[in-house]
């Protein structure tokens, strides 16, 4: 099957990855639209596992600041080298990553990062609830599962859809910046600054 230009550039903006990346999954996939998707991710998730004992030691502080100036972000992305850190891409991806923060306000770089108290509230939470509703108790933990998948989508970065791309998520973008440049790349934290947002009224 011939790989139109046109089928290509609708798999690069629903997945943010590179032209010629795109093209090769396409053809693998023999114009499969969703099957060149998982190419791509299992690419991305394989370039990731690869390149996360590499130290990651460079990298960039990006900045955002939205409505007027009344919401701010600071967020430091490591790379492993200077040559990475100053490309035009990792540039992008960093400030994407810091307009996101602005606009999805997580609370978390990722679920590892949640206090055990904080996690366990959330599952209490949960059991009030299915108690409540007089659900089995044979499936709570399926059900709990489900809605802590969700509670990590809501407040860690890495789960949240991506603000520019909801087809993926923070995660996938940055393995699919992994898988470009050949490094590994870790988002090691940010602040995010909402005037007045402490003041107590």
């Amino acid at each position: 099957m011939k790989i139109s230009s046109a089928m290509v550039k609708q798999l690069r903006e629903k997945t943010g990855t590179g032209m010629m990346d795109c093209k090769e999954a396409l053809t693998s996939a023999g114009g499969d639209f969703e099957k060149a998707i998982d190419i791509l991710r299992k690419k991305g998730l394989s370039a990731a596992t690869k390149r996360s004992s590499k130290a990651a030691k460079d990298g960039a502080i990006a900045s955002y600041i939205h409505m007027g100036g009344r919401i701010g972000v600071l967020v430091e992305i490591n790379c492993e080298t200077d040559f990475v850190a100053k490309t035009e891409d990792f540039q992008a991806m960093a400030k994407d990553i810091a307009m996101h923060i602005a606009a999805s306000n997580p609370l978390y770089v990722r679920p590892d990062q949640i206090p055990p108290e904080a996690l366990n509230r959330e599952k209490e939470i949960y059991r009030s609830q299915l108690r409540e509703g007089k659900k089995p108790e044979k499936i709570w933990d399926k059900i709990i599962e489900g809605k802590l998948k969700k509670f990590y989508e809501d407040v860690c970065l890495t789960e949240q859809k991506f603000i520019k791309n909801t087809d993926i998520n923070v995660e996938t973008l940055v393995n699919n910046m992994i898988a470009k440049t050949g490094e590994n790349i870790i988002i090691r934290r940010f602040a995010r600054f909402q005037l007045g947002e402490e003041i107590k009224k």
